[in-house]
């Protein structure tokens, strides 16, 4: 995913770090549902600005890669917690539409479709 145009790092980079940023903020209630909860949620935070920074830097991919393990990882977590429920906190089906939820599953689900259309186009560009 070398020599992207601009526009692809950037919003990758916004992507990510919005997801990091809704995680941050929300990561002192989530303390008080679990402390495991609010030490992942600000892992996430401190994880997506090594990704931007790896997206940035574009050398690698591991910046796009830890940027998906993140998207993806907090979708599982996202619909875990409202599904079966998460160690020491039971589930909670009333909570979908949550607004910072639903900002985060937005930006979420708009990183993995940009990082599946790069993967899509340096594909096309190696046949």
């Amino acid at each position: 995913m070398n020599n992207l145009p601009r526009i692809y790092v950037w919003s990758g980079m916004f992507l990510i770090l919005a997801t990091g940023l809704i995680h941050l903020a929300d990561a002192p209630d989530s303390f008080e549902e679990a402390a495991y909860k609010g030490w992942l949620f600000c892992a996430n935070g401190v994880g997506a600005l090594a990704a931007a920074v790896g997206i940035y830097r574009g050398r690698r991919l591991w910046g796009w890669n830890l940027g998906l393990l993140i998207a993806v990882g907090s979708m599982i977590g996202y619909t875990a917690s409202r599904t079966t429920g998460l160690p020491l906190i039971p589930a909670e089906p009333g909570a979908w539409l949550e607004p910072l939820g639903v900002a985060s599953l937005t930006v979420e689900v708009l990183f993995v479709a940009l990082y599946s259309s790069l993967l899509k186009r340096s594909v096309d560009k190696r046949l």
